[in-house]
């Protein structure tokens, strides 16, 4: 079993920043990515940002120069630190992580969901 444990969201005014975290645990061979992906209300779920194992990162070009994600390999932990926000930003993010257990192919893991909710 694998289980991923997001926490960090939450309200906040625009232009305010939060962070969020997330953790992973259980029968783990090696973790290839962690990201977060997020959905709006009304919306289909869309790519925030992503982080390999060896550091390289990808952000959605609506984050760029205002979230930074990071990650613990000795953790497995993906944290997304979120400056700036706009109410447009509004959304469930879902921790996402593309691992492998002992022996198997590599499959795809979300995290519950964490709303994040910016005011105007």
């Amino acid at each position: 079993q694998v289980q991923l444990v997001e926490s960090g969201g939450g309200l906040v005014q625009s232009g305010g920043s939060l962070r969020l975290s997330c953790a992973a645990s259980g029968s783990i061979f090696s973790i290839y990515v962690m990201g977060w992906y997020r959905q709006a209300p009304g919306k289909q779920r869309e790519l925030v940002a992503t982080v390999t194992s060896r550091g390289n990162t990808a952000y959605a070009d609506s984050v760029k120069d205002r979230f930074t994600i990071s990650r613990d390999n000795a953790k497995n932990t993906v944290c997304l630190q979120m400056n700036s926000l706009k109410p447009v930003d509004t959304a469930v993010y879902y921790c996402y992580v593309v691992l492998s257990r002992s022996g198997e192919t590599p499959l795809n893991y979300w995290g519950q969901g964490t709303q994040v909710t910016v005011s105007s």
